[in-house]
């Protein structure tokens, strides 16, 4: 058989079959023309290398051939060689040969890097068969022996690659070998599992790299040329070889194999550092502990997950099977410290962790929120999720935009990924709204229409209302995520294409948006959408229009007149409470389990804890709030929600009370006795307890982690929001005594605190505190800007 026979037949058995029957073909072909030319020839072996040593031969691929021998008689093999590599050459076949003593392929395999990659995927294919063998062992021994040098070395030639190629899975035009998460990725892992330091997740990478393969065979036949770029022009054609639907049916499976192949590029070479890092550490460790093994830290992030060499596992006594937050409480603590998830983990959970019920509990929603809201650190948590197929089990809609191809140059990820980018960048934004869980949510919804026909604002409207539903979101908050999703383009489609100084235009917008709560939001998800999406998709001209309009906008809202914050009258324990405190002159306390049911519904069966709401009603004196908050902090409670304000006593009853109703979680463990907490609030609010100090101690033995870059507080004061006090609102990363370190900066200001309102929504605290001067009067313009920038210093500090 010649070798334009062999060609032809392999080409005939479709691009599904023909790399393994081009090589066996090939195969064949070579041997012959060795037996042939080697005659009485011994001490010789021909090899294929590389990607013909692995069988992927495609339509256009070249040939890597080694011509080995044992150096007895170099006239011999020179014309062995003639007879070998001309016929390739006279098919006009790349071919890329070498011929070496097994001395010769060792040391250079030691010099070059990409040489000794080849040599990994040696296989025999003519000749002196112990030869060929006795190469396999030394490269592979040789490749065992140097791994902690070279393994580096093939990482940062990878990472090179990524650089100047970009990622397979997002580009609309891919190079299927070279980009990242290609087939030069699939054989860096194989060479890394070679070596016994560390192996891939094996479970899929086979058939996603059988897949690009496919696609590369097909490529060439389509074409007729030796490319690896998978042109726009040609993938219908390409589609129609596999017999496929159409472009984007081919670019979506492109794009699953080449995330599972990053995705396992991720898990192995963080391995592969984690072992060299172990093994540079391990004799100084030994000699310090005498020789034993050493134990790895494991240092607590939330409930049920931990910190153990740089990356986030399970805690020893979690049970996944009983703990249906714990895949979205692990990402979150993740995400906030910067670190991934561990691979074991991940698969542990997506193998035993229960369906979340609908509507999601509480602390499923926050835990969404904050993992949405930890900057860059989400995606690879994110992409840890969903290779574990957690995210569409947890939102069973990200199914049709997953790896769903854009084919708009302004665009430069996939529907999915563009989603998650933008939840990144709205992140950004959250001290510039009042509602940022909603923010977030909205960025990660806001094209999830995508994945049906039709307009997808209005389909992405109708899924949008369903799902914010199901994680736990009450009505009104389910009408304004939805309300954002449905009109993500109005600001800057009606900024760029509308006369904004014709009033009915303005209008128009003021209608959709309804109010100025959801016009913030929709601003701040504007910008996200356009900044997520890549650089040509928004500029400053494009964001001054905007603003304008959202100015003008903004106006038009202004007839709606805040709610008075201090109008809700007490309840019956509440007063009891306060009665008590005026009493005893002392602080008195109640805990109770605090529930809640889904919006507009009767609650059935056994509500969802919502954690504990804390009562505390405490004689009006100085320093209630960072007294109060301080003891919660030193017990490593969480505040979700908190309200202060002063109680009027009944008739005849001396004195006033500050009533505290605040909603408290516990870090890890179960929440502290009752008594014990009035106890040190009685303590903090005499002086006996120096609760600046305990905090400073705590943080001393547990430094905090850099984890993610949080935008910086924002502290502002509204002076229109009240007429009986100053109202300064405060916008900054939640975190274990914050609320302490803010009471005690306006006590420090000398203002009175006459109410507060705080909420906790994820990672963000978004704080509204209610100030007057000593005597009771809302503070000056001035004096209240400079309460505000001192109180900014002292957070940002």
């Amino acid at each position: 058989m010649t070798g334009t026979d062999v060609r032809k037949e392999a080409e005939d058995s479709g691009p599904g079959g023909y790399a393994a029957a081009l090589a066996e073909l090939t195969d064949e072909w070579l041997a012959g023309l060795f037996t042939a030319g080697a005659e009485n020839l011994r001490g010789a072996s021909l090899i294929a290398v590389g990607g013909y040593g692995r069988g992927e031969l495609s339509p256009r691929s070249d040939l890597d051939l080694l011509l080995l021998h044992d150096g007895s008689d170099p006239k011999a093999v020179a014309a062995l060689a003639d007879r070998l590599w001309y016929p390739v050459w006279d098919l006009g076949l790349d071919l890329d040969h070498s011929v070496r003593t097994p001395a010769e392929a060792r040391r250079t395999a030691g010099e070059d890097l990409k040489v000794q990659l080849g040599l990994l995927d040696a296989r025999h294919l003519a000749g002196d068969l112990g030869l060929t063998a006795s190469l396999r062992t030394t490269v592979l021994a040789d490749w065992r022996n140097q791994a902690p040098k070279r393994l580096p070395e093939l990482q940062e030639l990878c990472a090179e690659r990524a650089e100047r190629q970009g990622e397979l899975q997002y580009l609309l035009e891919p190079d299927l070998k070279e980009a990242r998460g290609g087939l030069r990725d699939a054989t860096a892992l194989r060479a890394v599992a070679a070596s016994w330091l560390a192996d891939a997740p094996r479970e899929g990478l086979a058939d996603a790299r059988r897949r690009l393969l496919d696609v590369r065979d097909a490529l060439h036949l389509a074409t007729g040329r030796a490319t690896d770029r998978l042109a726009l022009q040609e993938q219908d054609q390409v589609a129609a070889e596999l017999g496929l639907l159409d472009a984007d049916t081919l670019l979506r499976q492109v794009y699953e194999a080449a995330r599972l192949v990053s995705y396992a590029s991720d898990v192995t070479w963080r391995e592969v550092g984690r072992v060299l890092r172990s093994r540079a550490v391990r004799p100084r460790l030994r000699a310090m502990l005498g020789g034993g093994k050493p134990t790895a830290e494991r240092s607590p992030l939330a409930e049920g997950v931990v910190e153990q060499d740089g990356e986030v596992v399970l805690a020893r006594a979690a049970r996944p099977e009983r703990d249906p937050v714990l895949p979205l409480r692990a990402a979150a603590a993740a995400a906030q410290a910067g670190l991934p998830l561990s691979l074991h983990a991940v698969r542990r959970l997506a193998a035993t962790v229960r369906p979340l019920p609908t509507p999601w509990p509480a602390e499923a929603r926050e835990q969404l929120v904050t993992l949405l809201g930890s900057g860059r650190p989400t995606v690879e948590v994110w992409e840890a999720l969903e290779a574990e197929g957690l995210i569409t089990r947890l939102l069973p809609d990200w199914e049709r935009v997953r790896c769903r191809p854009q084919r708009n140059a302004v665009h430069l990820w996939t529907v999915d990924r563009h989603l998650i980018e933008t939840a990144v960048r709205a992140s950004e934004f959250t001290r510039r709204v009042s509602r940022p869980d909603l923010l977030l949510v909205a960025a990660l919804l806001h094209d999830i229409g995508k994945g049906w026909p039709g307009d997808h604002s209005v389909a992405g409207e109708i899924i949008a209302k369903d799902v914010a539903a199901r994680i736990g979101f009450d009505r009104h908050d389910v009408a304004v995520v939805a309300t954002l999703v449905r009109h993500h383009l109005l600001l800057v489609e009606t900024a760029t294409r509308r006369d904004l100084e014709d009033p009915a235009t303005v209008r128009a917008v003021a209608d959709a948006v309804g109010s100025p709560g959801t016009l913030e939001l929709l601003h701040a998800l504007t910008e996200a959408d356009a900044l997520a999406t890549g650089p040509a998709a928004w500029s400053s001209w494009r964001g001054s229009l905007v603003a304008d309009l959202v100015a003008r906008v903004a106006a038009v809202l202004a007839g709606d007149a805040p709610a008075d914050p201090e109008a809700a009258a007490p309840t019956a324990e509440q007063e009891r409470l306060a009665l008590e405190a005026a009493a005893t002159g002392s602080p008195v306390l109640a805990l109770r389990a605090q529930t809640e049911s889904p919006a507009g519904q009767e609650p059935s069966g056994d509500p969802e804890p919502l954690g504990v709401e804390l009562l505390i009603a405490v004689p009006d004196q100085p320093g209630v709030l960072p007294a109060v908050a301080g003891v919660l902090a030193v017990h490593r409670l969480t505040v979700r929600t908190a309200e202060l304000r002063s109680l009027t006593l009944p008739a005849g009853v001396d004195g006033s009370v500050l009533l505290l109703d605040w909603r408290v979680a516990a870090e890890y463990g179960s929440l502290p006795q009752a008594a014990r907490l009035r106890a040190d609030l009685v303590r903090a609010l005499d002086g006996s307890l120096d609760i600046a100090a305990r905090l400073a101690e705590r943080d001393a033995a547990y430094p905090r982690r850099r984890g993610v870059i949080a935008p910086p507080p924002r502290v502002s004061v509204h002076p229109a929001a009240s007429r009986l006090a100053t109202v300064i609102e405060v916008r900054s990363q939640d975190a274990p005594g914050l609320l302490f370190r803010i009471g005690r900066a306006l006590e420090d200001a000398s203002v009175r605190v006459r109410s507060a309102h705080v909420s906790t929504l994820g990672a963000n605290a978004v704080d509204a505190f209610y100030v007057t001067g000593p005597e009771g009067a809302p503070l000056p313009g001035d004096e209240a800007e400079s309460v505000a920038r001192k109180l900014e210093e002292t957070l940002r500090g």
